[in-house]
């Protein structure tokens, strides 16, 4: 189901379309408030434009189709249910949130993620293969990331994703949704643990032991409910996307732990993964986070120029 999305906000490049960045809002918001904003902030210590004004992500890429994406509306749990904007449901991370105080309830918090990933990872599929379609199949110069919540969807969509590596990747103030099951794969917690209704079991007898990280990626598949391939692969795709993540020390509503838990999962998966901390920045990104995005960028996607 991906037909409860709005329409993306979609901002033209300047020059000649050569290359599609697509960017997810946080919880709660959408692309109106996200996307303009995000595309009007100065970037820090970037040589000034030939009219002198300061750089922003639209001059710094002309060649860029930027595209933001809303999420879907959505019941919150932790907020007596009310309809929000966001991409899945999770449990508030800020520090001062309450634990679980059952068993259950634990079980319940975590799972509140599985159905919006499900649905917005088919959604996001569907936007990454229009935008590789309208660039000639290319998926080379197409880019996807977010913010917050936008960042936690778009990295559980990349490690599902099964089509040709993208450029790149970035994400900003996020998390990595089900790490710790995914980190039980790669560290062989369930090696002695085979799961006989696994259906790459019987294929794998003839074959060498399925990789971690593409067992991780399965487990990952099946908490959400989505259909696996016949044969498994070797790798993922993800493993061929450089990924940039960045965090504020001082975030408060996904503390930086998260994000440095999030970099190590996915570097332990062969992921290629460049790690940026920013001292007494909060929830938000700031014109040095944008200036090592922008180089980041440059450096990976030559498109972009």
């Amino acid at each position: 189901m991906t037909s409860n999305f709005p329409e993306p906000l979609v901002i033209q490049p300047r020059d000649s379309h050569q290359c599609t960045i697509i960017l997810l809002h946080g919880r709660g918001s959408n692309a109106a408030k996200f996307g303009p904003i995000l595309l009007s902030s100065s970037i820090s210590h970037l040589d000034q434009t030939s009219t002198g004004a300061e750089h922003t992500l639209v001059s710094a890429f002309p060649h860029a189709k930027f595209v933001f994406p809303t999420a879907s509306k959505r019941r919150a749990a932790a907020y007596n249910r009310s309809i929000i904007s966001q991409w899945f449901d999770n449990w508030p991370l800020s520090t001062d949130t309450p634990p679980a105080t059952t068993p259950q309830e634990k079980q319940r918090r975590e799972y509140l993620p599985a159905d919006g990933l499900r649905e917005t990872s088919l959604y996001l599929h569907k936007l990454l293969r229009e935008e590789i379609s309208l660039l000639g199949g290319d998926a080379k110069r197409v880019i996807l990331g977010g913010l917050s919540q936008g960042c936690a969807a778009s990295l559980v969509a990349l490690l599902l994703w099964d089509g040709d590596p993208l450029g790149a990747a970035i994400g900003m103030c996020g998390w990595l949704p089900f790490r710790h099951q995914m980190e039980d794969f790669v560290h062989g917690v369930h090696a002695s643990e085979p799961d006989e209704d696994n259906p790459f079991i019987e294929q794998a007898k003839d074959e060498d032991d399925i990789p971690p990280p593409v067992q991780a990626m399965i487990s990952l598949a099946e908490v959400l409910e989505l259909s696996l391939p016949e044969q498994p692969p070797r790798e993922l795709p993800f493993q061929h996307i450089p990924l940039f993540l960045a965090h504020g020390t001082e975030d408060e509503k996904v503390p930086v732990g998260y994000g440095r838990e999030a970099r190590r999962c996915l570097s332990e998966m062969g992921v290629d993964v460049t790690w940026e901390e920013y001292a007494g920045l909060g929830h938000w990104y700031s014109g040095n986070m944008l200036r090592d995005l922008v180089s980041f960028l440059k450096k990976h996607e030559p498109d972009l120029e």
